[in-house]
């Protein structure tokens, strides 16, 4: 990797129609007043990043769970998960991962499976780090059922400044670990619920990964550490 590669992300397409806004309003700002025009670079540089789409190497070991987003474990806990999903009333241990506006927002599934239930639900935009976002919060509810029978849930959660929620899965389809699944537009969290008796391997405040820190273990094949590029 160059010192060019380090710096310079690919982007996700979904950020094309937002960094050429901030461009034009750049080039707006620069004829109003120069001063304001580089305010408008710093921005466009902001949105160019906020909407990078890096590869990453994801743990290939069945039985390793990484996590779906950059940021930071702001809460683990046992609780119930969204009851559209089927999933039962009995409270399963709970991981968030809270995404500042500059964290990537990518979304990535947690591990292979199959994606047996989407379930999309509108709600407030209360601040993702609180707690009774998980209920009160939009959010976008994902069942992936693993080979084994076990299932898991994965939620994207709006945030105070997010509006949109992207989920590019479809029921049924068969995603792979560290597959890329959803986009969130600007701050937001995500919430694994695990299958019931697994334990998190990850601690409050812990920088996450996402398709590369492991957040819990159900099973290893092998005790080599084997990834490859997604």
């Amino acid at each position: 990797m160059t010192m060019l590669e380090t710096f310079i992300k690919p982007m996700h397409r979904e950020g094309i129609r937002f960094v050429a806004a901030f461009a034009a309003a750049t080039l707006i700002l620069f004829w109003i007043w120069d001063p304001l025009g580089w305010i408008g670079v710093g921005l466009t540089v902001w949105c160019y990043y906020f909407f990078r789409d890096p590869k990453r190497a994801v743990p290939q070991n069945a039985g390793l769970m990484v996590s779906p987003a950059d940021g930071v474990v702001s809460l683990i806990e046992r609780a119930v998960p969204p009851p559209e999903l089927g999933m039962g009333p009995d409270a399963l241990m709970r991981v968030s991962v809270f995404m500042s506006v500059f964290n990537c927002h990518v979304n990535r599934a947690p591990i292979a499976g199959r994606v047996t239930e989407i379930a999309y639900r509108p709600g407030k935009f209360l601040n993702a780090s609180l707690d009774k976002a998980s209920v009160d919060n939009e959010r976008n509810s994902i069942r992936i059922d693993m080979a084994d029978g076990r299932a898991i849930a994965v939620v994207q959660i709006a945030g105070l400044v997010a509006r949109r929620i992207l989920c590019f899965a479809a029921k049924g389809q068969e995603l792979r670990t560290g597959e890329r699944f959803g986009l969130i537009r600007f701050g937001s969290r995500l919430d694994i619920y695990l299958p019931d008796g697994v334990q998190p391997q990850v601690a409050l405040g812990q920088t996450c990964i996402a398709g590369e820190t492991v957040i819990a273990t159900l099973g290893l094949d092998s005790p080599q550490r084997m990834a490859h590029m997604e």
